[in-house]
């Protein structure tokens, strides 16, 4: 069994700086540890979609990223991973916790995604390991996952399976937040009224400098931005 903080080491020395994910008990360990280091980032995650969102943005800020979840909610990054992260060669470390494993006895909702849990990796194009226990095999197995994002800017997975990691205390807190909005009908105004997407694209245009980074969706959002910002360096 590995420790928290041996693993976030192992991690911070391969420059992995910003986490993002949904909780699960098996990462709990993981999570506490994060936290209660100052010189990471922890964000959390609504959604495991909205993990692998925010974690894109982290990295064209120059991060690097780790994007945790259970198994049961890897259906949802399907879709960030296979139109976002996969046409635009993004890559995070994803680890994603293995319920339902086969063999050992877990909650029924976990059983069809234990079961295919590996095949999913495989059928994404995304290659794993099972996350080992023992810091000598954790060092290869980090050592291979690097050298593969940086090689084919791809995301890379490690299944972690219950008990990997050792229980490990929240120790620093987050300080409560509350934050107070009054609704306002904004969008009470007759559609033809209201800014269209070119519209409103064109809006955020004219605001820019001109050498900012600019990312948008890729559909209709994405076509027009182009159209609309076409400049002679762009290829």
């Amino acid at each position: 069994m590995l420790s928290a903080n041996h693993v976030i080491e192992r991690l911070a020395s391969y420059n992995y700086s910003t986490y993002s994910g949904v909780p699960c008990s098996f990462l709990k360990p993981l999570i506490n540890g994060v936290i209660n280091t100052s010189t990471l980032r922890y964000i959390p995650a609504t959604s495991e979609g909205e993990a692998i969102g925010i974690n894109i943005g982290a990295y064209l800020a120059g991060e690097k990223t780790v994007t945790m979840c259970q198994n049961s909610g890897f259906g949802n990054m399907v879709n960030p991973l296979s139109s976002l992260s996969y046409p635009f060669k993004i890559p995070t470390l994803l680890i994603v916790t293995w319920r339902g494993q086969p063999g050992l006895k877990d909650e029924p909702q976990h059983e069809q995604m234990g079961i295919i849990t590996p095949k999913l990796f495989e059928t994404l194009g995304i290659p794993w390991q099972l996350m080992p226990t023992s810091l000598e095999k954790l060092d290869k197995v980090l050592s291979v996952a690097d050298r593969y994002m940086t090689r084919e800017q791809r995301p890379y997975g490690l299944i972690m399976a219950k008990g990997t990691v050792d229980n490990h205390d929240l120790i620093e807190t987050i300080p409560q937040i509350i934050e107070r909005t009054t609704p306002k009908n904004k969008l009470t105004l007759a559609a033809n009224s209201r800014l269209s997407r070119t519209e409103a694209l064109e809006c955020i245009l004219e605001t820019l400098s001109g050498d900012e980074a600019v990312v948008a969706t890729t559909g209709k959002t994405g076509r027009e931005l182009f159209e609309l910002a076409v400049k002679p360096n762009n290829n």
